[in-house]
């Protein structure tokens, strides 16, 4: 069996500079650019909401008494939901069940 030796010394940290040097040099995981960023799109939180509740548009849009349209728009990013919306699609991400039988009684 052959010892292992484990050296006392600490590593020195990597300046920012020796960080992005390294990362950059790194074929597989670039960082992004800033043409990268500005190409990419955000998922909307009308559909992360929808797709947490394991939801379709269709359901989602009748359990919630949302129109489908508005819905597509909104995380298509065709429209954004007003201020009172998002309230409403906050109340329903903390608590999609009592939201639910409120409106469906």
């Amino acid at each position: 069996m052959s010892k292992t030796t484990i050296s006392a010394k600490t590593p020195r940290p990597m300046t920012p500079e020796a960080i992005e040097a390294a990362a950059r040099a790194d074929r597989d995981a670039r960082p992004l650019t800033e043409s990268d960023l500005r190409r990419m799109k955000r998922t909307t939180q009308v559909k992360i909401i929808r797709r947490a509740l394991d939801l379709t548009q269709e359901e989602f849009a009748a359990r919630y008494h949302i129109p489908l349209g508005t819905l597509r728009d909104w995380e298509q990013g065709r429209a954004e939901p007003d201020q009172s919306t998002r309230a409403y699609l906050k109340m329903i991400a903390r608590d999609p069940d009592h939201v639910n039988r409120i409106l469906n009684q």
